[in-house]
C-alpha cells in the first residue's frame, strides 16, 4: 500500500543522498545565543553579520560537499546570503549539498519530574515546514534531551520525548521534508557504558514504536542517537572498539533495516574521539544494515573557529582545517580513518554540562 506522504518518493531518494558513502551531515543550527557562546572564546561578538560571514566560510570551502552531503542550518541561516548577493541555500546546493533546517523549539520543563524535558515547537508546525521546503530545505531535525541517573530517563520522559519525535516526524513527511529523528542521552553522569547501552536501547525502542504508530515512512527517515559511551566522568574510558560494540549491538536491538541510515551526533566528544568511535563501527563486523555516519556540529567546527578568530586574512587556513575534518570524518563513515588529523588540538573534550541550544 502507498504510503500517506505525497512526497514519499522524493522523501527516499533524499534520506539515500544524505547517507552516501564517505559524507555526512554538517549541523550549523545553533541560534544566535548559542554562537554567542562559541564566538567568546575568539573575541567575536555574536552579530548577524558575524554569524553570517562565519557560516559563508564554511559554506564557501573550495570542495565542500567532498565528504559532506547534507548541512542543518537555523531559521535565521536559512535565508542569509552572502557577501556578492547568492543566498546560502543556493551556494549550498551548487556545492552538491541538501540544505536542512532545525525546526524544534528548544527544550523546556516536563511538570512533574525531577528536571526532565519535553521538545516543544508542534504548534503550527506543517506551516513552518511547508514555508521551509519552498525555501529549498528538504531534510529537518528536531532534538529530544534526556538524561541519565537517579532514576532517569523515566517511563514517562522517555513516551513524552518519543511521541514528540514522531509526531514531529508525520508533519515533516507531509510537508516533503526527510525528518532526522535525535534522541539524544546526555553524557554528563559517571555511568559505565554498559548503563549507557541499556538506557539508550530503552529509549530508542520506544522511539520506534512511536514512529510505527504513527505512520512514519521508515526508508525516508534518519535516526541520529548518541553514541554508546561511558558518563563524562565515569573513571572507566572506553576504547574506540567498544563504543562501536555497544552502540552496533543497541542499534540492532531496536532499529528496523528500514532506516537507511544513522547520522550520530557528537555529544560534546573531542574532534578526534567523535572520528575514531565512528571509524572503529565501520570497521566493526558485527552485522550493520544502515549507513552509519555523523552529524557533527562543534565536533566538525571547533577547530574551525579558533583557525578563523573572525579575521578575514584566517578565512582559507580556517577553510582548510574544515575540509580536513571532513575528510577525517567521511574516512570514517568507510572505517579508514586511522587518527591524525588536527594533532593535539582536536583530543580536546568538547563536552558541555546540560547542554542546550
Amino acid at each position: 500500500m502507498a504510503h500517506w506522504s505525497p512526497y514519499a518518493s522524493e522523501l527516499i531518494e533524499t534520506a539515500k543522498k544524505i547517507v552516501t558513502p564517505g559524507k555526512g551531515i554538517l549541523a550549523v543550527d545553533e541560534p544566535p545565543h548559542v554562537m554567542a557562546k562559541r564566538f567568546a572564546p575568539i573575541d567575536v561578538e555574536s552579530t548577524e553579520p558575524n554569524r553570517a560571514a562565519y557560516r559563508e566560510l564554511l559554506f564557501t570551502s573550495p570542495g565542500f560537499g567532498e565528504n559532506i552531503s547534507g548541512v542543518i542550518l537555523h531559521e535565521e541561516t536559512l535565508y542569509q546570503k552572502a557577501a556578492d548577493g547568492r543566498s546560502f541555500v543556493d551556494i549550498i546546493k551548487a556545492a552538491g549539498v541538501i540544505p536542512g533546517i532545525k525546526v524544534d523549539k528548544g527544550i523546556a520543563p516536563l511538570p512533574g519530574t525531577d528536571d526532565e524535558t519535553f521538545t516543544p515547537g508542534l504548534d503550527g508546525l506543517l506551516e513552518r515546514c511547508q514555508k521551509f521546503y519552498a525555501e529549498g530545505a528538504r531534510f529537518a531535525k528536531w532534538r529530544a534531551v534526556m538524561r541519565i541517573g537517579n532514576g532517569c530517563p523515566t517511563q514517562r520522559s522517555i513516551i513524552a520525548n518519543a511521541q514528540g519525535l514522531a509526531q514531529y516526524a508525520a508533519i515533516c513527511q507531509l510537508a516533503g521534508l526527510v525528518p532526522i529523528v535525535e534522541p539524544e542521552l546526555l553524557s554528563e553522569g559517571d555511568h559505565t557504558i554498559e548503563v549507557c547501552a541499556a538506557e539508550t536501547e530503552r529509549v530508542l525502542a520506544v522511539v520506534m514504536q512511536q514512529l510505527e504508530l504513527n505512520g512514519i515512512l521508515l526508508e525516508g527517515s534518519l535516526l541520529k542517537p548518541n553514541m554508546v559511551t561511558p558518563g563524562s566522568s565515569c573513571p572507566t574510558k572506553a576504547t574506540p572498539g567498544e563504543v562501536a560494540f555497544y552502540t552496533i549491538r543497541t542499534l540492532s536491538r531496536t532499529l528496523p533495516a528500514a532506516v537507511p541510515g544513522v547520522t550520530f551526533l557528537s555529544g560534546g566528544q573531542s574532534e578526534e574521539d567523535a572520528s575514531l568511535n565512528l571509524s572503529a563501527m565501520n570497521k566493526s563486523e558485527m552485522k550493520r544494515p544502515w549507513q552509519l555516519t555523523f552529524s557533527y556540529g562543534r565536533a566538525l567546527q571547533a577547530s574551525t573557529l579558533k583557525a578563523w578568530s573572525g579575521k578575514k586574512e584566517n578565512i582559507e587556513a580556517a577553510q582548510k582545517t574544515l575540509l580536513a575534518r571532513a575528510k577525517a570524518n567521511g574516512e570514517a563513515n568507510l572505517g579508514k580513518y586511522e587518527g591524525g588529523t588536527g594533532g593535539a588540538a582536536a583530543a580536546d573534550s568538547l563536552y558541555i554540562k546540560n547542554y542546550t541550544y
